[in-house]
């Protein structure tokens, strides 16, 4: 998990491009807002995910309103949703 997430925040979704070197991760805060972030996984930060962008202070009502943000925000997450449509559902999955 990123340094920028709080620990106290859980992952119930993380999608990834079809490279497997870009993710957004969807998380729910303990007050009951959520939210999300996009990493990127690089060769010479030894395959870690790095957050690229500060969406992770945003906070929104419920899932499907944080991943419909995030389709708007990442280029890459449209299309992958596009393709698989199945990965909308905001139940708790790791995806590749």
């Amino acid at each position: 998990m990123s340094q920028r997430l709080d620990k106290s925040w859980v992952v119930v979704t993380s999608i990834e491009n079809r490279e497997r070197d870009r993710c957004v991760d969807l998380f729910a805060r303990p007050d009951g807002s959520y939210g999300f972030e996009e990493f990127r996984r690089d060769a010479e930060d030894a395959g870690r995910w790095t957050p690229v962008q500060f969406f992770s202070a945003m906070a929104y009502v419920s899932g499907t309103a944080a991943l419909q943000a995030a389709e708007a925000a990442v280029p890459w997450l449209a299309e992958r949703l596009r393709e698989a449509p199945a990965l909308r559902d905001p139940g708790p999955r790791r995806t590749s």
